[in-house]
């Protein structure tokens, strides 16, 4: 990218990081009554010179849109003698007016919309549209969700996971919080996975399975691509005789976009992770009650997993069996938690992290985000929270009472900080042409980072005791 494209493409993006909804052009809202008639809506439509209306009908607000038009002249009867509640949409996603244009951006992509309406209480100042929004970020950010939804071929979508990536560096040095940046770059990788498997798989196998992703990806925390972790549920009875080779092309072609192969296998070409859902019914059964010694790794991966395309209810069927079958296994949860613990080191680490010149690295995935990620997960899987990110997670244990609200607080500050860390030292070493990887060396980090990554590492610590309090780790 010339210099002069680049440096217009960071200010396009820092005009989004800083700008508020009210900065954008806010069309002023335009009412109509839900009992009126097509005709005459279309009539206001035409001397107002616009394309959509509000419409209210009791309390209920909607939107009333030329695509709902087109839609409306396909059924049968007059359009005349058709009130326009009957063809609007309502349930309508709002923004606050002094919301980040970030969020906004967001919501559109989150909720596959067009168009937000804009509320400050109870007054609706206006809607905010996609092509508004999308001109006052110079056809940036929001146009990569476009270009997912348009591909036409696995190149199309190279391309715009390549742009994800420029993306997430601008986000970054733009100064947007981690979490931010995790949540867009999630909802824009889960639309390209599903795009992918729209493009691969016939129409009869999507409507017949779930399509997964799972790990870091179904909690909504990874940012730079890793590992795949992918996984599809079939409807019971229903076969496709070319189910291997489409599962094969699929985790090809994410290769192709960037996302390395599982080396452990959890992929689409694993018959493991594709196959029915009573299959994977018996399969979870065994992780949990077999003496394999992948069970605990697998339910893991499995726990964090979403749905990105197909039938989303097969993945609830077999999350409803899992509650089942782990009433009682007390043994099961605390061999699972005790994961948490695996990766902790001597007391030394404490000194390597003031000592100057240490050049042995320190692993920020195994030391610092997998303890907090894992130990969650596991008061999770005991309490039957089903929140898919770590910090959804934390919240919903600490309104439980199972984890202090001060605990609760630093770790979801400690993660982030992990997160935020790991990018950093990961975007340095991607701009040095080097691997994307989790080792640091502690002289390699400023003194502030050093003192934050002690603390988090000793918050680490504090969860740790807690899991073997609640599951009586030191039994085992």
């Amino acid at each position: 990218m010339p210099q002069t494209r680049a440096s217009d493409t960071q200010r396009e993006m820092l005009s989004l990081v800083t700008a508020r909804v009210r900065d954008a052009y806010v069309r002023k809202p335009f009412f109509v009554d839900g009992a009126l008639d097509l005709v005459s809506v279309c009539r206001l439509l035409s001397q107002q010179g616009l394309t959509n209306a509000l419409v209210r009908d009791g309390d209920r607000l909607g939107i009333f849109t030329t695509t709902d038009l087109r839609d409306a002249l396909l059924r049968d009867g007059p359009p005349a003698a058709l009130a326009v509640r009957e063809v609007s949409r309502f349930g309508l996603i709002e923004v606050h007016p002094d919301a980040e244009l970030f969020e906004a951006l967001w919501l559109m992509v989150r909720h596959r919309v067009h168009r937000l309406v804009v509320r400050d209480g109870d007054t609706v100042l206006g809607v905010l549209g996609q092509l508004d929004l999308v001109s006052f970020v110079a056809n940036h950010s929001h146009i990569v969700a476009v270009q997912i939804d348009e591909a036409a071929s696995v190149a199309d979508l190279r391309a715009a996971a390549q742009r994800i990536d420029t993306m997430i560096g601008l986000l970054h040095d733009g100064g947007i919080k981690i979490e931010l940046i995790a949540r867009l770059v999630g909802e824009l990788n889960h639309r390209l996975f599903a795009r992918l498997w729209d493009l691969l798989a016939p129409a009869d196998l999507v409507a017949n399975s779930c399509l997964l992703v799972m790990g870091s990806e179904g909690r909504g925390e990874q940012i730079l691509k890793t590992d795949q972790d992918n996984a599809l549920l079939l409807r019971d009875g229903y076969e496709h005789p070319q189910l291997a080779e489409i599962a094969g092309r699929f985790n090809a072609a994410l290769a192709e976009l960037g996302y390395p192969p599982c080396p452990g296998q959890i992929m689409l070409t694993n018959p493991l992770w594709r196959c029915s859902l009573a299959s994977f019914r018996d399969t979870l059964r065994e992780w949990v009650y077999g003496a394999g010694p992948d069970g605990t790794l697998h339910l893991a991966i499995f726990f964090d997993a979403a749905a990105v395309a197909g039938d989303a209810t097969l993945l609830q069927q077999a999350r409803e069996h899992l509650d089942r079958i782990l009433a009682g296994g007390d043994a099961f949860l605390a061999r699972f938690a005790a994961a948490a613990d695996q990766f902790d080191e001597p007391q030394s680490w404490w000194q390597r992290l003031t000592a100057r010149g240490d050049e042995q690295p320190l692993d920020l995935k195994k030391l610092g985000t997998f303890p907090i990620v894992h130990g969650v997960r596991a008061l999770s899987l005991q309490h039957g929270v089903r929140e898919p990110g770590t910090a959804q997670r934390l919240r919903r244990l600490v309104e439980r009472g199972i984890v202090d609200a001060d605990l609760g607080r630093d770790l979801i500050e400690a993660l982030h900080y992990l997160m935020a860390l790991k990018l950093r030292h990961q975007l340095r070493q991607r701009a040095a042409g080097e691997p994307a990887g989790n080792l640091v060396r502690p002289s390699d980090l400023s003194t502030m980072d050093r003192d934050q990554l002690k603390d988090a590492l000793a918050i680490n610590r504090r969860l740790r005791a807690l899991l073997r309090q609640r599951l009586r780790l030191d039994a085992l």
